[in-house]
């Protein structure tokens, strides 16, 4: 099977006669956001997706029932649409491969597949440092028994984490010490794992990039993330705490990493900011990220459209931030009161009256704890406006902070 990309001589320009289409591998909350931004610019967009009933399904213009894998599939989404992305980091890249093969795919298998196994990433970030400037945490492969003898003590306390299929703090567990790290390499199944040291964080950024394939690339304003239980809670952008200097180290090494992968579409890079300053980059996400969804609400081109641009061979965006925001990922712990197990629907009411309040629900059916069901970005005219709103919403809907 060839891993060559199929090429897109031209920009796919939106019409009505015949209709343009983009497509889009998995069914999600990104996607349907996707959908929202391309149908916006003329296109129609089909999904492929093995679940009935999806985010993105909800919205798209064809909804394809199929799996990442299903030949027949992928050789509709791949007969029908001008050009194709991703919203799932673990869509198999043979799978991308093969739609390359009939239409052009952004972001393409090669950049995909690096960001799918931690092994490679961890390796492409120390290549890449000559370049950016920022190495990766101190690692190490745990893959057998005998890999757990040979760790180092400098390397503890530290995380252990699953080469693939990680996200949201799945497949991560904290280890203190070699019988932690025997214990929960056994809880893993013995899969291929990698131990990180645990270093002085003082606060983590995401840096979002888009890049055309002509190598034109834009970033965004640095965005401060929290986290709680591995999934983000809030992001602040510009970042309250990010020095300028930081930022623009950050921006510079996210600009070097993706020319240096030759990708197309939208890429978030997760970097740390230890408590000395210095920048340790952590992982990449080949799509929209989480951490970047204030871009609708307080930039001139979200990330969603730039993920269409790019992948149609337009002009990228303009990346400005016109407002200050904070954005509050929603769970679905926010339906439940306590230890109650009858769900019952938040006073968005209430949270529509706060002033620069945007609501983007995503359409899950069906509310769990720990499950993203929507975000809220607030924006204003100084952080300051941006956080109180942010702390009412909190206050409405019974979250700590």
């Amino acid at each position: 099977m060839s891993n060559t990309q199929h090429p897109l001589k031209t920009a796919a320009i939106p019409s009505t006669t015949p209709a343009t289409w983009l497509g889009v591998m998995g069914g999600g909350q990104l996607g349907r956001m996707f959908a929202h931004a391309a149908q916006s610019l003329g296109f129609k967009v089909a999904v492929l997706e093995a679940e009935q009933d999806c985010p993105a399904g909800q919205v798209a213009d064809l909804h394809i029932h199929a799996g990442y894998t299903d030949e027949d599939g992928l050789a509709q989404l791949g007969g029908l649409c001008a050009a194709v992305t991703t919203e799932f980091e673990n869509v198999s890249a043979v799978s991308l491969a093969t739609l390359a093969e009939q239409t052009f795919v952004a972001p393409a298998a090669s950049g995909v597949s690096i960001a799918q196994d931690r092994i490679a990433e961890k390796q492409f970030f120390t290549d890449c440092s000559l370049l950016s400037g920022v190495q990766p945490a101190p690692h190490r492969i745990i893959a057998t028994a005998a890999d757990i003898d040979a760790i180092p003590a400098e390397l503890l306390p530290g995380i252990l984490k699953t080469v693939r299929m990680g996200y949201d703090g799945k497949g991560q567990v904290r280890v203190r010490s070699i019988e932690d790290v025997r214990g929960a390499f056994a809880d893993m199944q013995g899969v291929t794992c990698i131990l990180e040291k645990m270093l002085p964080l003082a606060y983590e950024v995401s840096v979002l990039v888009a890049r055309g394939a002509d190598g034109q690339a834009v970033v965004y304003p640095i965005a401060e993330n929290v986290h709680r239980d591995g999934i983000l809670f809030t992001t602040m952008v510009p970042g309250p705490n990010v020095s300028a200097a930081s930022a623009k180290q950050a921006q510079d090494a996210a600009l070097a990493i993706i020319a240096r992968l030759d990708y197309v579409g939208v890429l978030c890079i997760e970097f740390f900011v230890l408590q000395d300053g210095a920048l340790v980059v952590n992982e990449m996400a080949p799509r929209p990220h989480n951490s970047g969804h204030y871009s609708i609400d307080a930039c001139i081109t979200s990330q969603f459209e730039q993920q269409v641009r790019a992948m149609a061979r337009l002009p990228l965006g303009d990346v400005r931030q016109h407002s200050f925001a904070v954005m509050l990922n929603i769970l679905g712990d926010v339906w439940f009161d306590d230890d109650s197990v009858a769900a019952r629907e938040p006073a968005w009411e209430k949270i529509l009256a706060l002033p620069g309040a945007h609501l983007h629900l995503y359409g899950k059916a069906e509310a769990r704890r720990a499950r993203k069901m929507g975000h809220i970005t607030f924006v204003a005219e100084s952080m300051q406006q941006a956080q109180q709103q942010f702390a009412a919403a909190c206050t409405i809907l019974g979250i700590a902070q």
